[in-house]
């Protein structure tokens, strides 16, 4: 069976964001593999424990990404395949399937996990996009997966409970917690990424220009949350008291 993990780098989720020239800034902050994607690796290296075959880790992203992409083959992937070009320093969702896209269409898969969103910026949008770049079927949300003889019954989220789906394969899935209990890399498998083959490629490999690859969106400005003021007790007798705090929600808080 061949697996593909789709993953990325994101800043560690107990990090202190700081916003410069109205960008987020990424200077001394912590970079960790998308806590999302860590459920669809690890559900990716137990289906190949389970079914034989190859585990495949691919991202778009920088250097840095990188390290995440060895942390995956330290968990128990096979290889890892990295896009790196500077006309994806601005990627966004629509950039980065058509990357993906293009870049497995020439791979053998039978499942393709992604994490169901990335903590940065919660989107959720990547696995679908791809999902129809590539005309499969697919399932997000997953709390379960089983793999039978060419489909594969998934259990997934809904308002009020969860929903099993028998779809048929080759099929992308993205991964919810609660999917599996993720690994530690243990020593040696710490020591056997270090010889894993991490391919790095460019658009041009790809057979893409940057133009194919223009972001959708734009992030035109980033501010911080303006802090918390002080709260006010407001004392009296209650007729007084409602009449202050109704001005109060009015000019002030101007929620009424």
């Amino acid at each position: 069976m061949n697996i593909v993990a789709c993953i990325k780098q994101t800043f560690d989720t107990e990090a202190k964001i700081a916003v410069s020239g109205g960008q987020v800034s990424d200077q001394g902050v912590n970079l960790i593999l998308n806590p999302y994607d860590e459920y669809a690796v690890e559900e990716a290296i137990r289906l190949k424990e389970k079914n034989g075959g190859e585990v495949v880790v691919v991202s778009v992203g920088t250097d840095k990404t990188q390290e995440a992409l060895r942390y995956c083959l330290a968990m128990g992937a096979d290889r890892a395949v990295l896009v790196q070009d500077p006309a994806l320093g601005k990627a966004d969702s629509a950039s980065v399937s058509v990357t993906l896209g293009k870049l497995l269409a020439d791979m053998e898969y039978d499942v393709i996990l992604c994490g169901n969103q990335a903590v940065d910026d919660g989107a959720s949008a990547v696995p679908s996009r791809l999902a129809e770049k590539l005309d499969l079927p697919q399932a997000n949300v997953i709390t379960a997966l089983e793999i039978g003889d060419g489909s594969a019954t998934v259990r997934r989220e809904v308002d009020g409970g969860s929903e099993i789906l028998d779809v048929q394969l080759p099929a992308l899935f993205s991964a919810q917690k609660g999917l599996n209990e993720v690994r530690y890399p243990s020593l040696p498998g710490i020591m056997k990424a270090k010889r894993k083959e991490l391919k790095v490629v460019g658009l041009g490999d790809l057979g893409l220009s940057a133009d194919d690859v223009a972001p959708k969106t734009e992030i035109v400005n980033v501010e911080l949350p303006p802090a918390r003021q002080a709260g006010k007790v407001l004392k009296g007798e209650v007729a007084d008291v409602v009449a202050e705090l109704v001005t109060l929600l009015k000019n002030e808080a101007k929620v009424i």
